[in-house]
């Protein structure tokens, strides 16, 4: 049984180890972060009514950076969570800092208007630096690092950086090295790559330790969590909004919902807005520090920059964390190990054969247009999501842009809100089967070289 339903088991709230919903039992799922988080919290439900004035709804990443940056404003704030804080995306995504959206600059010029793109090159490596402050503030031990590298296969690939590091520095991000064979070998010790790109103000750290450092970091402000709470409603349309659940509800002055790919069905208005789309992860035994230093001798997280891609790094004790794939709709595919360790070992054959320690899929909200939504139902509803993989800086990015609305000023949330959104093509019902179909052809581009 995973450490995490132990502890759940030996909290002695009332009813916790029978709660039953999205999430299971609440406890987290059996990956490496669970089994090496350093702060073991006692989950605390929300029973009764409660009055706040500001109830954010999901204690991730996006609701935890917004209820952190309102509280120390000096608001009252009641965070509602489902299952256990970060049990979601938050606490069990690839732990990398990657600075930008997964829509790029150029796509959102061409769709948006330069404005829109000017206004978002300007902020992309905002997240980061949050993230960052937050670390130093509050003394969160998530093992921080810097530096993330895009690793390319083909030449085709190489002139993407080329052009993704030009059209950076146009809009004043001038962090990006490019790197030829010999030069990415230096810091990732893989055959499988022609070359890549270095950003220097990139960064790693342990996901879950993150978001349960950001987590005390709100109650030592005087903000409250209730766990274990999952909601079953949102009245957004009264003055006053009210979120309910199962055995208690919260009344706020304002709502902000950061439920992202696990809201389910609780704000039908939300639900054709995004689409739960699963990615899977694997992470070896430890490997000593002589082999993981010479696999990846920076000790710098690693992407490649396919459409379905591979992300890796090391960990603070020596193993390997390796993610990738990807399925539209949300499910689980039958062995993750399977599936991922083959990549594993293509890109790194010196691992051939070695042993897996812990294996886990989690769900991310995917926007049709691959650009995070922000905005509003009714006049006191809040709600961010659809990060569409790159949710770890863009998060920290929308919370502090909540805050900061709420507080007064809407200015960026105005330039974020009127963003068009698009549903996906075939409705909820064949959502998956059209996006599926549709990587089938970025896949086919990856696999020839174009």
């Amino acid at each position: 049984m995973a450490r995490a339903d132990k502890d759940l088991r030996q909290t002695g709230i009332h009813g916790v180890s029978a709660t039953k919903s999205y999430a299971g039992d609440g406890g987290y799922p059996a990956s490496y972060y669970a089994a090496t988080r350093n702060i073991v919290r006692t989950p605390v439900r929300l029973e009764g009514r409660v009055e706040t004035d500001i109830c954010v709804v999901g204690a991730g990443y996006t609701g935890l950076a917004t209820a952190i940056h309102l509280a120390e404003k000096g608001y009252k704030v009641t965070v509602v969570e489902g299952a256990q804080v970060g049990w979601g995306a938050s606490g069990r995504n690839g732990g990398q800092i990657v600075n930008g959206l997964n829509a790029s600059l150029p796509t959102i010029q061409r769709r948006f208007g330069e404005d829109a793109a000017r206004f978002i090159g300007g902020l992309v490596q905002e997240g980061g630096r949050i993230i960052r402050r937050l670390v130093s503030r509050y003394r969160i031990d998530c093992d921080l690092k810097s530096g993330n590298i895009y690793a390319a296969y083909t030449s085709a690939h190489m002139k993407e950086l080329e052009a993704k590091q030009a059209l950076w520095r146009r809009y004043g991000m001038d962090d990006h090295l490019l790197l030829d064979r010999e030069g990415l070998r230096k810091l990732v010790n893989s055959e499988a790559y022609c070359g890549g790109m270095l950003d220097i103000t990139g960064g790693h750290m342990h996901p879950l330790n993150l978001v349960l450092g950001e987590a005390r970091a709100f109650e030592s402000l005087g903000g409250t969590i209730c766990e274990m709470s999952p909601v079953t409603r949102v009245d957004h349309k009264a003055a006053r909004p009210t979120v309910h659940t199962s055995e208690g509800e919260v009344s706020a002055r304002i709502v902000v919902l950061c439920g992202n790919a696990y809201l389910g069905d609780a704000v039908p208005e939300l639900v054709s807005r995004v689409m739960p789309v699963s990615t899977q992860m694997i992470t070896t035994a430890p490997l000593g520090e002589e082999l993981a230093d010479a696999l990846i001798p920076s000790d710098m997280c690693v992407e490649d920059v396919r459409y379905i891609l591979d992300y890796f790094r090391l960990s603070a004790d020596k193993r390997m964390i390796f993610g990738g794939g990807t399925v539209y709709g949300g499910t689980d595919p039958a062995d993750v190990v399977a599936k991922l360790q083959p990549n594993l070992e293509k890109v790194f054959p010196r691992l051939k054969g070695v042993k897996i320690d812990y294996a886990w899929s989690g769900n991310f909200a995917l926007s049709f247009t691959r650009v995070p939504q922000m905005g509003r139902i009714g006049a006191n509803t809040y709600f961010a999501h659809g990060y569409s993989g790159h949710g770890v800086t863009g998060s920290h990015l929308f919370g502090r842009t909540l805050a900061e609305a709420i507080d007064g000023d809407q200015s960026r949330f105005d330039m974020f809100a009127k963003l068009p959104w698009y549903p996906f093509p075939g409705g909820r019902m064949f959502r998956a089967q059209y996006s599926t179909i549709g990587s089938w052809w970025y896949s086919f581009k990856d696999a020839v070289g174009w």
